[in-house]
């Protein structure tokens, strides 16, 4: 191990980590190289274990399956987490070459130069979460916007420690319900923060009538509805990068329109009025 250390130098690197046996378990690396990987993790394995797991990391990795062999445990303490340090074997050069391309890509992307628009994503399942990034990804790559950089967090608590952090954040775009701190009470904070009170606010919603009004209270007038679709939450950062710039533009209307028969009880207990009718448009004047 001492050797491939040397050959495959590691370097600090947070990715998610699911395994093909345990789907319910996330786990996240500590450090990576081309040769192997540490993982923080609770689970027990002895050395010369295989597992077979997935990495993956919103908008910089893709998911990538990999067959690993155990090489030694770590035991947690009050100051260090548990965890394994896995290798990829010498009988496996398919997988030995894709952990050294994902090696490669990162180090790539640690050259790039620092982002000059940020988007911080607030969502705590980690599969939607990858999601919504390739979307972003993927604009940033169509619209060639090569300065489009994003943050995720999977929590409503972890979004406001980084949003009161540098460098500063562009757009917010969150979900409603979050583990430890909610949307609503994210936003909340966030209008009562100076430096932050016109940060642009998106929210990704599946619910009705009291959560919008709600939340319009606290001045966002944008939503993407669940399921969000790529041309709704494109649209909607083209318009908010274009405000950005002083261009103004209308606001794309997917984001701003409630969709027909939204699904109330999906965030609010409070029944949608059966027969409601849309608003009266004014009479034509004479």
């Amino acid at each position: 191990m001492s050797k491939e250390r040397r050959t495959n130098p590691r370097f600090p690197l947070v990715l998610t980590v699911q395994y093909s046996d345990a789907a319910a378990i996330l786990d996240y690396t500590e450090n990576l190289s081309a040769g192997g990987l540490f993982i923080r993790t609770e689970r027990i394995f002895s050395p010369g274990d295989r597992a077979t797991l997935v990495v993956a990391f919103p908008q910089l990795l893709e998911p990538v399956e990999l067959t690993v062999e155990v090489v030694r445990q770590r035991r947690g303490d009050a100051s260090t987490p548990a965890g394994v340090a896995v290798r990829v074997p010498d009988d496996l050069p398919d997988h030995r070459a894709k952990l050294a391309e994902v090696a490669r890509r990162i180090a790539n992307a640690a050259r790039q130069p620092e982002p000059g628009y940020r988007i911080l994503l607030v969502e705590d399942n980690s599969l939607v979460a990858q999601m919504y990034a390739a979307a972003l990804r993927r604009l940033s790559e169509t619209d060639r916007i090569a300065s489009l950089g994003v943050e995720v967090c999977h929590d409503g608590a972890t979004a406001w420690e980084r949003l009161v952090k540098k460098p500063q954040i562009d757009l917010l775009i969150t979900d409603v319900f979050m583990p430890i701190l909610s949307g609503i009470e994210l936003i909340t904070r966030v209008r009562a923060e100076p430096p932050l009170e016109n940060l642009p606010v998106v929210v990704i919603t599946s619910g009705g009538d009291k959560e919008r009004e709600a939340l319009h209270r606290l001045g966002v007038t944008l939503f993407l509805h669940k399921p969000v679709k790529y041309p709704d939450l494109a649209d909607t950062v083209r318009f908010l990068m274009k405000a950005s710039q002083g261009k103004v533009t209308s606001p794309p209307r997917a984001a701003v329109v409630p969709p027909p028969g939204a699904n109330p009880k999906a965030l609010t207990d409070e029944p949608q009025r059966p027969g409601a009718l849309p608003p009266r448009r004014p009479a034509p004047h004479r």
